[in-house]
């Protein structure tokens, strides 16, 4: 099933599927490991749901969660 990252929830993995139209986020994503096929994991969600950290490649990044409705995965 394919899902916006923001859906996710700590504890759950998706495969990067899109990585949107945005060409900066897109690239700041990629020198983070993030491209197509990669899996990534819900670490944990800040209380009020702004911010939600992944890890990607054995790295924890922290992501707003605007950016993350534009991050296509499948669970």
């Amino acid at each position: 099933m394919d899902i916006t990252l923001d859906r996710l929830r700590p504890g759950q993995q998706a495969v990067v599927t899109d990585l949107g139209e945005d060409a900066y986020l897109k690239e700041r994503l990629m020198v983070y490991g993030m491209v197509p096929g990669t899996t990534v994991s819900c670490r944990y969600r800040s209380p009020d749901g702004s911010v939600t950290s992944l890890e990607c490649r054995g790295s924890v990044i922290a992501l707003r969660t605007a950016d993350m409705k534009r991050i296509w995965g499948r669970c």
